[in-house]
């Protein structure tokens, strides 16, 4: 199988996977009337709406904002396709598969709901994690493989050694 198509179908599963999450942890579980639902001393699931990115930055409590992000995420997320279908090593495609996925689930909650669906939440004493979900584990572990493949497994040109196509 190529890294293209791996890519790409680590990109399906990944948004199939957090999608079938949010919607029964929303609609068959209703998470919402049941939280906090407490995993451990530090990990509770809970429901939360975030109309924003990352840390609920950029906000849209606006159509017009909701769209906004709507379509830089459909932007960012084609970009990083085109990326995904040039790519010829398996790392960097299964890292972008799984950004990728991850973008589109959070862009279908906010195109469907205007917010994103978040329940996982980290908190230890004083300290509070922000609340994701499995898009956001999927674009994190994305970037973390761009970044191993990019510090120590992509070869690099040897000092002084000359290039010749």
């Amino acid at each position: 199988m190529s890294p293209r198509v791996a890519g790409f179908l680590v990109a399906a599963m990944t948004l199939v996977v957090d999608q079938a999450n949010k919607l029964w942890l929303l609609d068959v579980f209703d998470i919402e009337a049941r939280q906090p639902v407490r995993l451990a001393p530090f990990f509770d699931v809970i429901a939360a709406r975030n109309p924003g990115i990352s840390y609920s930055l950029l906000s849209a409590h606006s159509p017009a904002a909701r769209w906004a992000l709507v379509g830089f995420t459909v932007l960012a997320t084609a970009l990083i396709g085109v990326w995904l279908w040039r790519t010829t090593t398996r790392v960097v495609a299964l890292a972008l598969g799984l950004i990728v996925g991850g973008a589109l689930g959070n862009a279908i909650d906010r195109f469907s709901y205007g917010w994103v669906a978040d329940f996982y939440y980290f908190h230890v004493g004083d300290f509070h994690w922000y609340v994701f979900n499995l898009a956001d584990v999927a674009i994190v572990a994305g970037v973390g493989l761009l970044l191993i493949d990019a510090f120590f497994l992509t070869a690099r040109p040897v000092a002084g050694a000359r290039y010749e196509p």
